[in-house]
Formats: structure tokens, sequence, C-alpha cells
């Protein structure tokens, strides 16, 4: 092909996408502004890298719910009005939100719990509506928390989990993770704190019961709360296994959890391939494949533990 034409050819190519306007990827997050810029900027950088550009061929409309989960659906409603091509959502009630605001706009999810048993997919390998993303271990992560506090505190009998029922999926995982610390030999202490408010209470019962270790579960609520959870967990001298990085940040024992960074890489490449014309339906909700374990030494002396090399091991990062 003459090279004049080849120009001409790509000129006219690059004038049609300009009049089409730029690609609309919705951001729907229950946390305040900066913490979901902070935890979404993989993904932005991933669409960078795939060769979208912010103000260019690509146009990113965030909603922030601020930790005030009623105002999901509104959020939601707004990405769906303003025409977004693909909504991404961060956890189970933001994707909640989106799946009743649009049965027809591709959602990507990441980090659901349970996607199958929640009503986002068919199946795993098949989803068969708009929603596809990336999925949680379901109770094999939490079984895994259980094993390395076990491992921590190796005279563990019982063991604390904190969970928010209503927002979680402890009714199908729960018997799973029972039958784990049986195990182990433990006997797992529910705190349900329907509310941030019940904490306290459910800290004082630990207390009361002697608990030897807690588990904080995985909703938004508790991530978000996490540096009040380690302070609780201090003062009663509790090691704490947290669900992300940040937990042991900010003063828990450990933090075990889905590499953040792959999972949301992996869902900007989601993004584009839905944008290229790919059908959620018909991509696979994956399962997390990489791992983080964060260990806080400066926690582990405060409660008087050595840890053992098993532990030290596996750490892809230390708190000092």
């Amino acid at each position: 092909m003459p090279r004049l034409l080849l120009a001409a050819l790509l000129a006219a190519v690059a004038a049609l996408a300009q009049a089409q306007g730029p690609k609309r990827v919705g951001i729907l997050s229950p946390d305040a502004q900066e913490v979901a810029r902070g935890r979404f900027a993989p993904l932005v950088e991933r669409l960078r890298e795939l060769g979208y550009a912010e103000g260019g061929t690509l146009a990113i409309d965030w909603r922030f719910a601020a930790g005030d989960y009623a105002r999901l659906p509104l959020l939601a409603g707004e990405l769906v009005k303003a025409k977004s091509d693909v909504i991404v959502t961060y956890g189970t009630p933001a994707t909640t939100a989106a799946r009743r605001a649009t049965a027809s706009v591709p959602i990507v999810g990441v980090s659901l719990n349970d996607a199958v048993g929640s009503g986002f997919a068919r199946s795993l390998e098949r989803p068969g509506g708009n929603i596809t993303g990336l999925s949680t271990m379901g109770s094999a992560v939490y079984e895994k928390r259980l094993e390395l506090l076990h491992e921590a505190v190796p005279g563990a009998k019982r063991v604390g989990l904190i969970v928010m029922p209503d927002r979680g999926f402890f009714t199908r995982e729960l018997p799973g993770i029972e039958a784990a610390a049986q195990r182990l030999g433990c006997e797992i202490l529910l705190v349900n704190a329907s509310s941030l408010r019940d904490l306290r209470e459910g800290f004082a019962m630990l207390a009361t019961r002697r608990a030897d270790g807690l588990i904080v579960g995985d909703e938004e609520p508790l991530i978000a709360a996490s540096a009040t959870l380690a302070g609780h967990a201090l003062h009663y001298k509790l090691p704490a296994v947290f669900p992300t990085a940040r937990g042991a940040q900010e003063g828990g024992l450990l933090g075990y959890s889905n590499d953040t960074r792959y999972r949301y890489r992996g869902a900007a490449d989601y993004v584009d391939r839905i944008l290229k014309g790919a059908k959620p339906a018909e991509l696979p909700i994956q399962l997390p494949l990489k791992f983080d374990l964060v260990v806080n030494k400066k926690t582990a002396a405060a409660l008087g533990l050595e840890l053992p090399p098993s532990i030290l091991a596996r750490a892809g990062r230390f708190i000092e």
C-alpha cells in the first residue's frame, strides 16, 4: 500500500475515533475519594499501558460513597446515566448496586465475595450476564488466615472472628471456617458487628472469653476501620490477622490478602477486552492467584511474640 494512502487511512481512523468520543469507564467505590483513588491506581496505570489516555481516548467517571453504603444505588444510577461503556466496582455492595442499576452495561467487579452465591454469575467459568471480574477465595482464605494465626500463636484455643453478617457471606462460609478451626483444635468466637458501634462490646466479650487471637473479616467497613480495630486488638493483647496489608500497617500483627496490584491490573485487562468487543457473559470470573503476607514486627514485639521462621520466610513485607 502506498505510503500516502496508508497515512490517509490512519488519519481517517484517528478522526473517526475522535468523532466517536472517548471510551467512558465508570468507577464505583464505597470508599472515600483518597482511599478509592489509591486502590484503583494500578487499574488506571494498566489502562495507560494498554494505550488509553485520560482526556483523550479515555474518560473516567469516579463515584465515591465515602462509607455511606446507602448512596451506592444513587451513584450507580449516575454512572449508567453518564453512558458508561463499562462500570468497575469494588466489593459486593457496590457490585450489587451496579447490578440493580443496569442489566446491560458491562460490570467488572473486583473482590467479589462468592460471585455465584451472591447472584452475580451463573458460574465462574461462564458468568452468563453483564457481570464478570475477580473473586475472593471465600472461606479458603479465612482458613489460611486461621492457619497463620495458629502458627504465630501455637497454643491458641479460642480465636475471635469479627464479621458484619448483613454485608457478608458467612451463612454459607462460616461452617467451612469452623471446620478448619476444629482441625486445628480451636474454637471460633464470633463477633457479629452489625455496625461499628458493636465493636467495643465485641472486644469486651473476647476478653471475657479469654480469646488467644483475632481474625478480622474482609467487609469494606471493617477494612476502613483497620486502625480502630488494630488499636483495640493491641489494648486487649490480641494477635490479629487482617484481610489487607493496611491492617498490618496500622498496627495489626499480620495482613494476608490476595495481591491488590495484581487484582486491579487484571480488572483493567478485562475492561480493555470489553471495550474491544468481548462480552462479560463469556469472560470467566478469576480466582486469586497471588497473595501478600505483611508482618508487623513492632506489634509482635509489643505482644511478646517471637514469630516462627515459617511465617517470616513467607512475608513479602515487614513493618519495623
